[in-house]
């Protein structure tokens, strides 16, 4: 008999290398699921973590899997710590993403790191994790998995989108969910603001100083990707091989290369949310770029919604573990309209933990 309430620890570590969020919370049903937030944290990572993070792809086979078991014995203690230090009794499951080391759905494989039975022997908790890999194997694009979420807890709102690593969006349809990766967002500017020794651009300020290329914005919003159909997704390999490529070669001052790539992104979003008088949700670390929320609210005719803190740095985290209670039911948590898969599907692999661990 399914019951109607569930207590969730969830983790969520993103491309942008904010940190590990983690996050109590509790999901409850009666006749549409609502959540009550009640402790989350963010743990920075350490300089070695970070720069191993940063250049996953660089790694063999063999070493990719000596670092998935270290880093999924590193996210259960940061886990353990968390729950011990918030007094957290009451835990039906760990709901975990990992984090993403590889994505390439179009040459079928995803990976990511921290999904091993290690996290459940650790924190003797039943883990609910790996939500991507299923979706890819049923032809799909393993992301974004968010929409479920966006449509269960948030679909009052038109569209809602994410400014994480990347730009995301979802809305409804003709009574679907339709989900995809707009652009990179953070990944790429971070990455540029590092160079000045900053691990990110506070509220926009150096971007809004600097002055747009419009060369190389032409040349970014001519990229193949934008030309796509959904459902389509982006992953760092892209990035590597073909957006820092592209800027480097402008060999542009940091302030201004900023400045061209907010005006991208906010030029990318606006084509998709620009169609009638509508309320966006913006979640994610790039919804304090002040620069940047200035940007596509000039280029669109929508309303911007920016919601408390608490949401807009772990709704990622929370709908995560609305996946887990998904796939615990063994319900639909990954959309076929989304994800391009051929069919709808309850993803996710559980562990329980060793007895005697």
């Amino acid at each position: 008999m399914l019951i109607n309430n569930y207590c969730v620890v969830s983790v969520m570590s993103g491309t942008s290398l904010d940190g590990i969020d983690i996050l109590y919370s509790k999901f409850s049903f009666d006749g549409k699921w609502n959540f009550k937030i009640i402790d989350f944290e963010t743990i920075s990572y350490s300089l070695e973590w970070k720069q191993k993070l940063k250049t996953l792809t660089q790694f063999s086979k063999t070493e990719l899997n000596q670092i998935d078991s270290k880093y999924s014995e590193y996210l259960a203690n940061q886990v353990l710590d968390f729950i011990n230090s918030n007094s957290i009794e009451n835990i039906d499951f760990i709901a975990s993403h990992g984090h993403t080391a590889l994505h390439n759905p179009g040459q079928g494989y995803t990976y990511q790191i921290g999904n091993r039975q290690i996290f459940a022997d650790i924190l003797k908790q039943k883990v609910i994790c790996d939500f991507r890999v299923q979706d890819v194997g049923l032809g799909g694009q393993g992301a974004p998995l968010v929409p479920i979420g966006d449509k269960l807890l948030f679909g009052n709102y038109d569209f809602c989108i994410n400014l994480g690593g990347f730009a995301n969006i979802s809305f409804e349809k003709n009574k679907r969910r339709i989900a995809f990766d707009i652009c990179p967002v953070n990944i790429v500017l971070n990455h540029y603001v590092n160079h000045l020794g900053f691990d990110y651009d506070d509220k926009g300020k150096i971007a809004q100083s600097g002055t747009i290329n419009f060369s190389l914005l032409e040349q970014m919003n001519d990229l193949s990707f934008y030309k796509q159909s959904a459902p389509k997704s982006l992953g760092l390999e892209w990035v590597k091989e073909t957006v820092f490529p592209l800027i480097d070669s402008f060999n542009l001052e940091t302030k201004d290369t900023l400045k061209t790539i907010v005006e991208h992104i906010a030029v990318q979003i606006t084509k998709h949310i620009d169609i009638k008088q509508t309320e966006i949700l913006i979640t994610g670390g790039g919804a304090y770029n002040s620069f940047l929320i200035e940007r596509i609210e000039a280029l669109s005719k929508s309303k911007i919604i920016i919601p408390d803190n608490e949401i807009v740095e772990y709704k990622e985290a929370l709908i995560f573990g609305l996946l887990g209670v998904l796939k615990d039911r063994n319900e639909v948590n990954c959309l076929k309209s989304v994800t391009g898969a051929k069919k709808d599907h309850s993803s996710g692999k559980i562990f329980n933990p060793k007895i005697n661990v």
